[in-house]
C-alpha cells in the first residue's frame, strides 16, 4: 500500500513559475491513501484544488491556522494579534505590497501574509514589540504574520487524530521554513531542490530535482515501493 502524503503546494507542486504542474492532475487523483495539502495559501486554495483533484478536502492552510479534514473546519489561529501586527506596521509607513485589490488575504481567517517587496526589518521588529505570542515565517512567497501557537506539523497531528493514522506514517515533501513542523513529525520527509535552508536541514532527504520535479520522483518511488 503507498502511504498516506502531506504535501505543500507552492514550490512543491507547482513550476518554477508558479502554476500547478499537470502531473498533479496525473498522480494525485487514484492516490490509494489520504492526501493531505498542507499550505501557507488561504483555507480556499486548498480546498479548491482537492475538489478539482477529486479527493477528499482534506487541507491544512494558513500554516496550520485553520485545518479541515472529515468534513469539519477547525480554525485554530488567533487573527486579532496578526492583525494588530500588521495595523502597527501601517501606521509606522509599512505597505503589505499586494495593492488595492489584495486577494491574497480577502479569505484568510487567522493570518494575513505581506508581499516580499514588503519592508521585512520593519515588520519584524513591528512583531518583535509584540510580543512571543506572533511571529514572521517566510515562505519564499509571501511574509506570514502567524500566531507561534500554531504550525502545519500541529495540523499535521490533528488531521491524523481525525484520520486514525499517526503522523509518522505520513510522508510529507515541501520547500520551505513553514514545512520544518510537518516534516518533524512525519514519517519519512523530502524536501525539492528548491527548498530554503531551512527546509532542507530539516528534511530526511533533500532530492535532486526542483519543483514538481521533485514531488513526483518521490510519488513514483513511493508507488513503486508498494508493489
Amino acid at each position: 500500500m503507498v502511504p498516506p502524503l502531506a504535501l505543500d503546494i507552492d514550490g512543491t507542486l507547482t513550476t518554477a513559475s508558479g502554476r500547478i504542474d499537470a502531473r498533479v492532475f496525473e498522480l494525485l487523483p487514484d492516490w490509494d491513501a489520504p492526501v493531505v495539502l498542507a499550505t501557507g495559501k488561504a483555507f480556499p486554495y486548498p480546498v479548491a484544488l482537492a475538489h478539482f483533484l477529486g479527493r477528499a478536502e482534506t487541507v491544512i492552510a494558513e500554516n496550520g491556522g485553520v485545518v479541515h479534514v472529515d468534513g469539519e473546519t477547525a480554525v485554530l489561529g488567533d487573527p486579532e494579534a496578526p492583525r494588530a501586527v500588521v495595523e502597527a506596521f501601517r501606521e509606522r509607513g509599512g505597505d503589505l505590497g499586494w495593492g488595492a485589490r489584495d486577494t491574497v488575504n480577502r479569505w484568510r481567517e487567522t493570518e494575513v501574509a505581506l508581499s516580499l517587496d514588503a519592508d521585512e526589518t520593519l515588520l519584524r521588529e513591528v512583531a518583535a514589540a509584540a510580543g512571543g505570542d506572533v511571529e514572521v515565517v517566510d515562505t519564499g512567497y509571501a511574509y506570514h504574520v502567524k500566531s507561534t501557537g500554531v504550525s502545519k506539523g500541529r495540523g499535521l497531528e490533528r488531521v491524523g487524530d481525525a484520520l486514525g493514522l499517526a503522523p509518522d506514517e505520513f510522508v510529507a515533501v515541501g520547500d520551505s521554513e513553514n514545512d520544518v513542523s510537518t516534516f518533524a513529525v512525519a514519517g519519512e520527509s523530502y524536501a525539492v531542490a528548491n527548498a530554503d535552508v531551512a527546509a532542507r536541514d530539516a528534511a530526511d532527504t533533500v532530492l535532486a530535482e526542483s519543483y514538481m520535479d521533485g514531488t513526483a520522483s518521490v510519488l513514483e518511488e513511493l508507488r513503486a515501493r508498494s508493489e
